[in-house]
């Protein structure tokens, strides 16, 4: 899967009945499912059930089970309430008759009220920086294993420019931030639930990583196992993912062998356009 008109079908999932739908898998070089996937699966899912006046506001999933790469998932959809201006749903993924991943979102219809937002972090510009895939040239020659899985866990349906050094902030030990333009390495015409189910897919990326750069010098000294735990998403205003979009995030918190990061997403004209939180798994296993 190399363009977005691949991942879009991989997110259009088949319908099995009114409530319940089929997906197949990214075959992800880690050898597990990807979270993004199920994340944006299982929005798709849920969109198909609701009246098309109504727009996902947030979303929150619970990883459960790893998901096998070569079984299907299916998709079930609860139908909790139609209200006059909210719809509630709950989706439950599952493989082998097995739950590996639940979600709850609310969607709403337009309205107007009061506004206000944070302000977009002052960063360099997407046109004054490199991308991932030229930055991690830096670590080619220092850690080739790293540079080869790098690369291979890079998606090519997206285009990354970290503001911040890649190399520093994978060897080193360095502050919990991280800001990253984002955009579809193709365009792209989509309706704002296709926006809303790539954004999804697009948000799980770098943002457990946020979580271990003040202790990559420990956690590279052994083989580290990172795993999504849960996942939040509030889309506050709309966007188009063929523009950049800065991906600015930071780790409070890490304890437990669990790491947290959140995130705010701004577009290039500093609206803050979504939200997310994430609690994921930082393990480091006895070799």
């Amino acid at each position: 899967m190399n363009t977005i008109k691949a991942l879009i079908q991989l997110l259009t999932l088949e319908r099995l009945d009114e409530q319940t739908f089929l997906g197949q898998n990214y075959q992800a070089p880690w050898g597990r499912v990807f979270g993004g996937q199920v994340l944006a699966q299982s929005l798709h899912a849920a969109y198909q059930t609701v009246p098309k006046d109504r727009f996902a506001h947030s979303m929150h999933g619970y990883f459960i089970l790893g998901g096998n790469l070569d079984i299907p998932i299916t998709y079930e959809v609860d139908i909790i309430r139609d209200g006059g201006s909210f719809t509630t749903r709950r989706v439950v993924a599952r493989q082998n008759g097995k739950a590996i991943f639940t979600m709850g979102a609310s969607f709403q219809i337009k309205e107007s009220g009061v506004d206000h937002q944070i302000n977009m972090p002052n960063v360099l510009s997407p046109e004054k920086l490199a991308t991932t895939l030229d930055q991690i040239e830096d670590i080619k020659d220092l850690d080739p294993r790293a540079y080869q899985r790098l690369k291979m866990v890079l998606p090519e349906e997206f285009e990354f420019k970290p503001i911040e050094r890649v190399a520093s902030q994978l060897t080193k030990n360095t502050a919990p931030f991280n800001n990253i333009w984002m955009r579809t390495s193709d365009k792209l015409k989509a309706d704002m639930p296709l926006q809303h189910q790539l954004l999804a897919y697009v948000s799980d990326y770098n943002l457990l990583t946020t979580a271990s750069f003040p202790h990559r010098e420990d956690l590279n000294k052994a083989r580290t196992f990172y795993a999504s735990l849960d996942h939040a998403l509030w889309f506050h205003r709309d966007f188009d993912l063929q523009d950049w979009l800065l991906y600015a995030m930071d780790s409070p918190s890490a304890s437990n062998a669990r790491g947290f990061s959140r995130g705010s997403i701004f577009d290039r004209q500093g609206s803050l356009v979504a939200s997310v939180a994430q609690e994921g798994l930082m393990r480091q296993q006895i070799v």
